[in-house]
């Protein structure tokens, strides 16, 4: 049952953010200065009058510390800011809100029958899951994603909602295929690949070291941005139209940085840039991301990550022609990178999988567990630290 509801609201969600997408996409150069900043303003304002929704990290805290109780009275400002930021171009995805819905919804229907405790908590992690299912096409990576973001050591603690997050995620993915037509296959054709000789695995570690860096550099230029909008004293519509401005700027000069990136890492995929170009890239996105949460816009950083570590990985490729396979490299460093910042290595490995077409998905899973183990002691999303 849940996974049927969640499954509807997320079609429902996809299908409007499409549209406004689509209308978006005929904005580009100097005009992005000025709707960026309009669209920025917009957002603030519904924040302002509908509330903060929060982030990822205030869904960790409710799952830790009121029993895994998410709250519906968030979701109107989380839908319509999110809707706005994501279409109008910010460097966020859909990940953040789908999942803050998706997980309200299965406490509501825990509270439709009464349930508590465990059970309640259950049903908010396998809402998470469905919300995480839809938009990777994976009910397995969507489960164990949804189970480990909770934590930055402890993989699936609470593994008794294994089951019942599978069961939501397979019925909440059906039903979103069936309205949408969307994820059945890869969702990025990288050329296919596969494991030839150890020396495979030993070049997936180097470029899980290279990923973990990438990730330090991320966390780092993340926080320092996030301390410049803090200094900013003023309402949140200001520091969202601020943030609009120089998104609009990103934009307009570096249009692939636009938007989250899932049609832009295609674009990585099969293009041929330099190596200045692609670092470039590389360098506006992390900026771009960083501007984007830190300035109120609502949104997720996976995707986004996944485009820079795609970028970076090319670039590899391009200063060690001769002893780097282009799959290889860009999918490593896409999946150290992730795991480096949001602590997921199995989820992670699954996802890309998937979302690459990857059958051979071994070489992911040593550059995913290569990004944990070299990750910060401090995580990036705080609220993972083990509450006792």
């Amino acid at each position: 049952m849940l996974g049927i509801i969640c499954g509807l609201f997320a079609a429902s969600y996809w299908i409007c953010l499409s549209y406004l997408m689509r209308g978006f996409e005929n904005v580009s150069g100097g005009s992005l200065l000025i709707v960026m900043p309009l669209a920025g303003l917009l957002i603030g304002l519904i924040i302002h009058w509908l509330g903060n929704p929060g982030e990822i990290g205030l869904i960790i805290d409710n799952i830790h510390l009121k029993g895994g109780r998410l709250p519906m009275n968030e979701n109107p400002s989380m839908i319509l800011s999110s809707l706005l930021s994501i279409a109008s171009g910010g460097s966020a995805g859909p990940e953040s809100p789908m999942v803050q819905v998706t997980g309200s919804i299965g406490t509501w229907l825990a509270d439709r029958f009464n349930l508590s405790g465990e059970a309640l908590r259950t049903l908010s992690l396998a809402g998470m899951a469905s919300g995480f299912t839809v938009l990777f096409g994976a009910p397995l990576g969507g489960t164990f994603f949804a189970l480990e973001i909770l934590h930055h050591q402890n993989v699936v603690e609470y593994f008794e909602a294994i089951l019942p997050a599978v069961v939501a995620s397979c019925a909440s993915y059906t039903i979103f295929v069936a309205i949408t037509q969307l994820g059945l296959g890869p969702t990025w054709n990288f050329p296919q690949y596969n494991v030839e000789s150890l020396y495979d695995f030993g070049a997936a570690i180097a470029c899980g070291i290279v990923g973990a860096i990438m990730g330090w550099f991320f966390i780092a230029v993340f926080r320092s941005v996030g301390r410049l909008f803090d200094s900013i004293r003023s309402p949140i519509y200001v520091r969202t139209t601020l943030a609009g401005l120089a998104l609009g700027g990103f934009s307009a000069y570096f249009p692939l940085t636009r938007f989250f990136g899932e049609h832009q890492i295609e674009k990585i995929v099969e293009g041929n840039f330099s190596l200045t170009f692609l670092l470039t890239l590389v360098v506006v996105k992390v900026l771009a991301i960083s501007v984007t949460i830190n300035g109120g816009w609502r949104g997720g950083i996976i995707i986004p990550l996944f485009f820079i570590g795609a970028c970076f990985g090319k670039a590899i490729t391009i200063m060690n022609p001769i002893g780097s396979n282009e799959t290889l490299a860009m999918i490593c460093v896409m999946a150290a990178l992730n795991s480096t910042v949001t602590r997921t290595p199995i989820s992670t490995t699954l996802l890309l999988a998937k979302l690459t077409g990857l059958s051979t998905f071994t070489p992911i899973l040593f550059a995913s567990l290569v990004g944990f183990f070299l990750a910060p002691r401090v995580p990036f999303i705080t609220s993972q630290h083990k509450v006792d």
